[in-house]
């Protein structure tokens, strides 16, 4: 299953999930209704049933849907702080910028490589720290304000290749449209929880006043509201078992796919199920985020387990696991009781028999537009050792910048500002104007340390900045953005990677602040003018004209087969024209974005190659929609 089927069949989980939940609304809505109806209109005269019938019915319903809607809606709303604001009701402590914690490092560094592979910027990173268990979990609308959580028991117990795994699962939830889902989820089962609340609490409050018998109705009332409540709660667990379990067994095979070795899944699976603390969350409370979690956090019974067993997803992975292992690995936990919290955690099959060595893969040159689509959202272990070996050729000076609060925008700013040659005093003196004359220092004080760095560093970099820059005020942000446009167009000219990075920043700061925006189900043939606009562009940026018309009609052949579409060169304005053209792309439904992406493929590769202005492009479109592209390419001059 490709990024795409992950992306429609996670859309498809919606509607089911969106289903049943209306289905489970129904029932308990109905079985109130049975009860009101047995409590008030059977004990009257049977002269005034029919009269009370139809306004009792209509009362007991309105009110139970009111308290599951507006249950429901709230949590919805509250939802909609982003993924960081879910991490925090439970604990979550925010990574420091620069942690003198040898665990958080590792784990900074380990989302960040994982990033750069995916091409999607850095979510906000949180550690549980009250939490002994080995867990992790993602949260939030889409990569804009994604967080990921992992507890202190998995940088605790977890080797490098282990934790990578368990990043990589919770990747493989952002990338595949499943974090979406999980946050929908929550947002609708709350409404019953809150249903069951208000019946024990009317229940409570009846305790303490009134006559039991003039108040015999309404606690029955009170009483049938709570456990239909619970009830509803109960079968909303089974709707995160129904559409989690399956979801589990995808991410982890992703994770083996971006990695390349199962040792590192296997090995967290099976400290899990090996040691005591396994992977219950005890200080927070697990329920609402129990789906969302890489191992069971409460222990529901098998009916409502939103995991499958351990050694199921072991076997998953590694069919010549033996369940005696776990029995063997649990004498080792003590060893992890008193370790040098300085030092890397040994994983579970060095325990067992030996440090294993990692194999390392070299990217494979793609051999037709189709491995450019089968890419997409889908890194392997040679993109996450790209990322390492870039993140750990940059200057210190610059990451510890990128990741300060203070600096991460200088950052950015310096790298349009390394790019200009015959306009930088002018750029400078727009930048003091616009943020002022502390923010223009400190982005020249950067650049020295851009010349020697390879363009390829310079998109990654912007990535591990964006987390630092979302946390300024929003004010500020907005000024931010109004200045990198004002930037870009200094010097009369714009080149594909100055509108890319400015595009990205805008996008990602916009979604970060409106998370949860409805996404429309847009079909190719509305968007026409605007898919061949993209493709005229990138034909554009591969070469001479000749070979640009020929490339644009192969990529427009599998877009629009009977098109009479012919290349032309772009607008002068073309800037404007592709913003507007990719965002109403980005409202293509699954299949015509892998349609899209496709022949986006075909045009750029239509000589088997790919220029960097192509390279560049097409990213930048895989971006926009919403269908990161991993960072290695191999590239041609044009």
């Amino acid at each position: 299953m490709n990024f795409f089927e992950h992306q429609a069949r996670a859309r498809s989980n919606s509607r089911r999930v969106v289903g049943l939940f209306l289905l489970a609304a129904l029932v308990i809505v109905a079985a109130i209704n049975v009860v009101v109806l047995a409590v008030f209109v059977l004990g009257e005269a049977p002269e005034d049933v029919d009269a009370m019938l139809l306004p009792t019915m209509f009362a007991a319903t309105a009110i139970t849907v009111a308290i599951i809607g507006l249950g429901s809606l709230y949590k919805v709303l509250a939802l909609k702080r982003g993924g960081g604001a879910v991490v925090r009701d439970l604990g979550g402590t925010l990574v420091p910028e620069d942690p003198g914690d040898f665990h958080l490092k590792r784990l900074r560094n380990v989302v960040e490589e994982m990033s750069i592979a995916s091409g999607v910027p850095v979510p906000e990173i949180y550690v549980l720290d009250r939490e002994a268990g080995i867990n992790a979990f993602a949260a939030g609308y889409s990569t804009a304000d994604a967080a990921i959580a992992v507890t202190r028991g998995t940088l605790d117990r977890l080797s490098r290749d282990e934790l990578q795994a368990v990043v990589a699962h919770e990747f493989s939830h952002i990338l595949n449209g499943d974090m979406r889902l999980n946050v929908r989820l929550m947002g609708l089962i709350f409404g019953l929880l809150v249903l069951g609340m208000t019946g024990r609490k009317v229940l409570e409050s009846m305790r303490h006043g009134g006559s039991k018998k003039d108040g015999a109705p309404l606690m029955v009332i009170a009483l049938a509201v709570m456990v239909f409540g619970y009830l509803g709660v109960f079968l909303g667990r089974m709707i995160k078992a129904y559409v989690s379990r399956q979801r589990e067994f995808l991410a982890d095979a992703s994770a083996v796919q971006f990695t390349r070795v199962n040792h590192g899944l296997t090995g967290a699976l099976m400290k899990i199920g090996a040691f005591a603390a396994g992977s219950k969350l005890t200080d927070a409370d697990g329920e609402e985020v129990a789906h969302m979690l890489f191992g069971d956090g409460v222990g529901y019974s098998a009916l409502t387990a939103t995991h499958p067993p351990i050694d199921e997803r072991i076997r998953r992975v590694d069919p010549r696991f033996d369940p005696q292992l776990l029995t063997k690995l649990t004498a080792f936990e003590t060893r992890f009781a008193g370790m040098d919290e300085d030092h890397e955690p040994l994983g579970a099959m060095a325990l067992l028999s030996g440090k294993i060595e990692r194999k390392s893969e070299t990217a494979d040159a793609p051999g037709a537009p189709q491995s450019i689509v089968d890419r997409v959202a889908t890194p392997t272990l040679a993109h996450v050792e790209f990322a390492s070996d870039l993140k750990s050729g940059l200057p210190p000076v610059l990451i510890a910048a990128a990741h300060q609060r203070e600096r991460a925008i200088d950052v950015v700013l310096a790298l349009l500002l390394s790019r200009e040659t015959t306009h930088r005093a002018a750029s400078e003196a727009l930048i003091a104007d616009r943020l002022g004359s502390t923010r223009r220092d400190g982005a020249i004080g950067l650049i020295g340390l851009l010349e020697d760095l390879p363009a390829s560093s310079y998109m990654p970099l912007a990535l591990i900045a964006l987390p630092s820059i979302k946390r300024r005020p929003e004010s500020e942000l907005t000024a931010v953005v109004e200045c990198l446009d004002a930037l870009i167009h200094v010097d009369g000219r714009l080149d594909l990677f100055e509108f890319a990075l400015a595009r990205l920043i805008r996008q990602d700061l916009f979604e970060s602040r409106h998370p949860g925006q409805s996404q429309s189900m847009t079909k190719l043939p509305h968007v026409e003018a605007d898919a061949v606009l993209l493709l005229r562009m990138l034909a554009a940026h591969g070469g001479s004209a000749e070979r640009a018309q020929r490339a644009f009609a192969a990529g427009l052949s599998v877009l629009y087969p009977r098109s009479a579409h012919r290349f032309a060169a772009p607008p002068d304005n073309w800037p404007e024209h592709l913003d507007r053209a990719l965002t109403a792309l980005d409202g293509l439904i699954p299949p015509a974005k892998e349609t899209l992406v496709l022949a986006l493929a075909t045009t750029a590769m239509f000589d088997g190659g790919l220029t960097i202005e192509e390279a560049e492009l097409l990213r930048l479109a895989c971006a926009a929609l919403h269908c990161p592209l991993p960072p290695i390419v191999p590239m041609r001059t044009a």
